[in-house]
């Protein structure tokens, strides 16, 4: 079905449809989330969260073809609001990260990126994600973040510049 007359109805109260525009987005949701918080068990807690928040607040989406983008800050939010919870309990060794996807080719590349990733801020990792990853112009990524045009144009050309050199490092270490 069309996600405006989706959107439409699950703000009139309708749950199954909005359950079907979430479980459009779910995977998606689900992948960025993991970026964050690395691990199974937490993404699927950040997608569970996503979907309450957004559930609660659909009707305060103004333009429903914009569903996609509010559905995916909510779950930037709450992939952030999670990583800040842990940071105030206890530290737990890190687990080793499960890839979505495992060719035997990548997989050193994989693992190469997901440590360069790590060291940006949770202001550029979002850039990046949401700019690369989720294939959104610079100016739907300064809108979702809240930032200006050239400050999101400042972020995201810092952190390519961090990526080059970390990933340079990680490389060099790596031989």
């Amino acid at each position: 079905m069309d996600t405006t007359y989706l959107v439409k109805m699950a703000q009139k109260g309708d749950e199954a449809a909005y359950l079907e525009l979430f479980s459009q987005h779910e995977e998606l949701i689900y992948k960025m989330a993991f970026v964050y918080v690395k691990n199974q068990d937490d993404a699927l807690d950040v997608v569970q969260e996503t979907a309450y928040r957004s559930f609660k607040s659909i009707k305060t989406l103004k333009h429903p073809r914009f569903f996609k983008t509010w559905l995916t800050k909510i779950a930037i939010n709450c992939s952030l609001h999670f990583l800040r919870q842990r940071a105030k309990g206890i530290q737990l060794e890190p687990q080793n990260f499960e890839l979505l996807q495992t060719e035997n080719e990548d997989f050193t590349l994989s693992i190469m990126l997901e440590d360069v990733i790590d060291k940006l801020d949770s202001t550029e990792k979002s850039v990046i994600l949401l700019r690369f990853y989720q294939d959104y112009t610079i100016k739907d990524v300064a809108e979702m973040l809240e930032i200006p045009l050239g400050t999101a144009k400042t972020v995201l050309y810092r952190a390519l510049d961090k990526l080059r050199r970390n990933f340079r490092e990680v490389k060099m270490n790596g031989k």
